[in-house]
């Protein structure tokens, strides 16, 4: 018979064998059970194209890919989960216009690279970055837009969950709905559909807000209006509209580019002379451009000299929220400053700029509109002297 205490280390050398193969299997783990999610427990969910995606049931790290997504997982308030960016979020940039990334742009930058902008993934960096899994999205409607085929490459490529889905907008019911679902969708898979409830209540009821000020405003006294200098996958002058501009629609102005589409449009000047609107208002990314954009233009083109809310002084500057896709917050934010001057006796209980920080305190867990307002001169919610 071996010693007791022979058998006494023995019996130790194999407990402790035991535990480091059930650490070296808990650190490896196989297909979507990851690390992190002690029970590996898995769900199946339908993305925002119809795919079946098997997901952990409880991710513990993600990397966002595509135009706005990474947006998304800060209105849900889990920018911490991210564990790899795309090449925008550590570019050091002139002009930043995007206010998720002034809330959260130091963390975001110290994360390893995943990719470039706009979807164009890097399989094997994602890989190295080894995140439960990956969401992906793009604008409806564009180049920079994602599909169920381009998630199935991904997904095969890497090994890791996908979960994609449309980007959507406010400008119209059926794009409205994209977006809700986006969010439900990463809400879902993350445990967080209380708060993906609790972003879809915010803007349904900011947009009843803004209906209930002026819905009653009698159509002949409802102000025409223009917006140009719309960003658009980079900076433009006047003629850059959008015939569609949400914040218009929701104070009950009248857009005097509206019969141009829904989507972003570039109008003649001639055209823009002829219809004379009573406000006009400046996206303020068109100071991105030579000789100030669209400012410049109305100071200095002679073929804009007849347009009256230039000479009499009804020209005011708006945020920009086109860009690396929409900043809703922002939208929402510029709606109210666009209906306190139009019809400040609607909204004499607001001060426009402690309602943006409302608005942005909401979304991103930050008051954010001096610093994204600094980006572009201060101009934003302000009269233009031209």
């Amino acid at each position: 018979m071996m010693p007791f205490r022979y058998t006494r280390l023995l019996t130790a050398a194999v407990l402790a064998a035991l535990v480091l193969l059930m650490v070296a299997a808990g650190c490896t783990g196989t297909g979507s059970t990851v690390s992190g999610n002690a029970a590996g427990e898995e769900a199946t969910i339908t993305d925002g194209f119809g795919r079946s995606v098997t997901v952990p049931s409880a991710p513990q790290s993600v990397v966002c890919s595509g135009s706005g997504c990474l947006r998304y997982l800060v209105y849900l308030q889990g920018q911490d989960l991210a564990v790899g960016v795309d090449d925008i979020e550590k570019k050091e940039q002139a002009i930043e216009g995007r206010p998720y990334a002034l809330a959260y742009g130091p963390q975001f930058k110290g994360l390893p690279l995943i990719g470039e902008f706009r979807g164009k993934d890097d399989p094997e960096k994602i890989i190295g970055v080894g995140p439960d899994l990956i969401f992906k999205t793009g604008s409806s409607g564009t180049a920079y837009g994602t599909s169920a085929a381009e998630a199935d490459k991904l997904e095969a490529k890497t090994g890791i969950p996908v979960v994609a889905f449309p980007y959507g907008s406010l400008r119209n019911d059926a794009e409205k709905a994209e977006m809700y679902g986006g969010l439900r969708t990463m809400g879902q898979v993350l445990g967080r559909e209380d708060r993906a409830e609790e972003v879809i209540a915010y803007i349904d009821a900011t947009m009843a807000d803004l209906e209930r000020r002026t819905a009653d405003i009698p159509e002949t006294d409802q102000k025409r209006v223009y917006v140009g200098g719309v960003s658009s996958a980079g900076a433009h002058g006047i003629i850059s509209t959008e015939p569609a501009y949400p914040p218009f629609s929701w104070v009950h102005a009248k857009n005097v580019a509206a019969g141009l589409g829904t989507a972003h449009a570039d109008v003649a000047k001639e055209a823009l002379v002829d219809w004379n609107p009573d406000y006009i208002f400046i996206d303020a990314g068109t100071l991105q451009m030579e000789g100030d954009g669209a400012i410049g233009e109305l100071k200095n083109d002679a073929a804009l000299a007849g347009l009256s809310a230039a000479k009499e002084g009804r020209v005011y500057g708006v945020l920009p929220y086109n860009f690396y896709s929409t900043n809703y917050e922002t939208v929402l934010a510029d709606a109210y400053f666009i209906g306190k001057t139009l019809y400040p006796d609607r909204f004499a209980d607001v001060d426009p700029v402690k309602k943006a920080d409302e608005i942005y305190t909401f979304f991103l867990g930050k008051p954010v509109f001096s610093d994204l307002n600094s980006q572009y001169n201060d101009l934003g919610f302000t009269a233009i002297p031209l």
